[in-house]
């Protein structure tokens, strides 16, 4: 026994390292679905890409509208319940625009560690939100810091709300503009669906300079590589077109 000893002590160890790498793809990696049903990208087929902005809306959101508008770029906004309640106005004028709304909770936590019937009523309370807000009623969901959590596959079925992670996430709240622009021109490619910010998670009147100015020079440079903007649900359903 005294030589199986160390051999058992390395062995569980060895298990104890694959069984938390193997937690930690399933919760961070964007093409994983192992906790909960989810999608990081649509086909390949056509020339298309799907923007995509979380923790809105803010102060700032109605400028986005406008660059969005003037590049006719339908795009997906990932709204948290509890700035909806305090901009219904802005969230709104997203819909009204003709962009989706899509959940991302109704406070922003992180939802690791969080029981189940805590996700549940997160996702529910933002429902609630954003269909009281705009009478939309979201069918996409985006994690807060794209974490996912066990329990959170059931509130998506009992919601009927389809994950949507990303292929390419911008940084757009730390990196400059330049790095941002770079970052999402290199993710760019047919069925990418790219993650920006039109808010700073709950912070009122959030700084978005960065994400403004990156969507100036990204949206042309997008158009004149031959891109076509469209909405999660239509780069995911392309017969819907």
């Amino acid at each position: 026994m005294t030589g199986l000893a160390p051999f058992l002590e390395s062995t569980l160890g060895a298990a104890a390292v694959v069984s938390a790498a193997g937690l930690t793809y399933a919760v961070r990696v964007p093409s994983c679905s192992w906790l909960a049903p989810s999608v990081s990208r649509g086909p390949s087929a056509r020339r298309s890409i799907a923007l995509t902005f979380d923790d809105g809306p803010s102060e700032s959101t109605p400028e986005l509208l406008e660059l969005l508008a003037r590049h006719r770029a339908p795009s997906t906004f990932f709204q948290i319940g509890a700035n909806v309640r305090r901009l219904p106005q802005i969230a709104r004028e997203v819909a009204a625009a003709g962009h989706d709304i899509g959940n991302h909770t109704e406070t922003h936590p992180l939802l690791a560690l969080k029981s189940g019937g805590f996700i549940y009523s997160e996702l529910a309370r933002a429902q609630e939100s954003i269909e009281h807000a705009t009478g939309f009623h979201p069918r996409y969901f985006r994690a807060p810091y794209g974490v996912r959590w066990f329990g959170l596959r059931t509130a998506q079925r009992r919601l009927a709300l389809n994950g949507v992670m990303w292929s390419t996430i911008a940084l757009d709240w730390k990196r400059q503009t330049p790095a941002v622009v770079s970052r999402l021109l290199a993710g760019a490619a047919p069925g990418a669906i790219l993650c920006l910010h039109d808010g700073r998670n709950l912070n009122h009147r959030p700084d978005i300079g960065v994400t403004l100015q990156a969507m100036r020079e990204l949206l042309p440079k997008l158009s004149e590589l031959g891109f076509r903007f469209e909405k999660v649900a239509d780069i995911l359903c392309p017969t819907r077109n």
